[in-house]
């Protein structure tokens, strides 16, 4: 089938379309703006580790871009898309809150429209569990209220579902939205806990704790969340018994385990084989205490469960930043793809 993926050179993006990529009989196109979110460089790295298949393609392309999305989808049919592509971080929403207006509104709002005029089969897209904000019940629920966000990015995600959800009853558009519970491993993004506490390690630096270190977040291996998403392309949401149940889902997407910040910090400490230095901080703005998903619809659904324990996923990362760094924190160098990828 053909796919398209929206955020390709993403950490997310990057290991569906690798993990899509190795069935012979798919077509993948992947677009993504390259933004300087963080270092372009790992963007232009992971684009280089897919160059190797013959059934990918790049294009770069910026969601806002309204006829450019306009044309993509007028030149090419999708059987399904993937909508992975979003302005990420929640502290920075709080300094450019217009970023997140355009790339998570406008953007989503782009890619619904491109997939209700060509009738994709199958929308896939990303929310996040950042949208339980102020919820205290755990472990989280989709069938939970969410109208309490904390962050800026988080109200724009739980925007693109109640987007997704009109597309869905209006124009019987089938859709998916994924709440992805902090997703951890190789390629990962330098600005998550786990990249952060890497380096900080390595290079002798502190690594920040927050909130005193009373924090816990429920990481979620990356070939377990590629490996979710792969079974629910399959499962296109239907019509229930009358209009009033359209083809929509919103399942969580976490392992289900939630992990103290002090414990990754050891975990971390056991991987590298170096004793971290803590420097103990107040609660950042718009940050939640703790996430832990309710993931049993999805296993129910898919029939898998995610399975890579903490300790196992922290040393395949360990593994990969050391090949990927040197040993002081330097990148390798990086060739860029425009010529091979387009």
């Amino acid at each position: 089938m053909k796919v398209l993926i929206t955020g390709m050179a993403g950490f997310i993006g990057h290991a569906l379309a690798r993990r899509l990529a190795e069935d012979a009989s798919h077509e993948i196109l992947g677009i993504d703006n390259l933004n300087e979110y963080y270092d372009a460089a790992i963007k232009q790295a992971r684009l280089n580790d897919l160059s190797g298949f013959g059934n990918v393609r790049f294009q770069r392309l910026d969601l806002t871009d309204t006829e450019g999305m306009q044309r993509l989808f007028a030149e090419t049919h999708f059987d399904c898309v993937v909508h992975l592509a979003a302005q990420a971080g929640v502290r920075y929403s709080l300094d450019h809150p217009q970023v997140y207006g355009q790339s998570n509104l406008i953007g989503h709002l782009n890619v619904l429209e491109g997939c209700r005029r060509q009738q994709v089969g199958h929308l896939v897209y990303a929310s996040s569990s950042s949208v339980y904000g102020r919820n205290a019940k755990v472990p989280f629920s989709v069938k939970d209220s969410v109208d309490q966000p904390v962050n800026l990015y988080a109200a724009t995600k739980k925007s693109n579902e109640l987007m997704a959800h009109a597309y869905s009853y209006l124009y019987g558009l089938p859709t998916t939205g994924l709440r992805f519970f902090t997703v951890y491993g190789p390629w990962g993004r330098p600005d998550m806990a786990l990249y952060k506490f890497t380096r900080n390690i390595f290079d002798g630096r502190p690594v920040e704790l927050y909130n005193q270190g009373d924090m816990s977040r429920d990481f979620t291996y990356i070939d377990d969340i590629t490996e979710s998403i792969v079974r629910i392309l399959d499962i296109v949401p239907s019509h229930g018994k009358d209009r009033n149940d359209p083809p929509y889902r919103l399942y969580n997407l976490g392992h289900g385990s939630p992990v103290n910040l002090m414990t990754l910090v050891r975990t971390l400490e056991e991987a590298t084989g170096i004793e971290a230095r803590c420097d103990y901080l107040p609660m950042q703005p718009g940050d939640m205490q703790h996430t832990w998903a309710d993931a049993e619809p999805l296993f129910a659904t898919t029939g898998f469960r995610p399975r890579t324990n903490l300790a196992t996923g922290v040393q395949r990362f360990v593994d990969w930043y050391r090949h990927y760094y040197d040993a002081v924190g330097k990148p390798y160098k990086i060739k860029s793809l425009a010529s091979k990828l387009g």
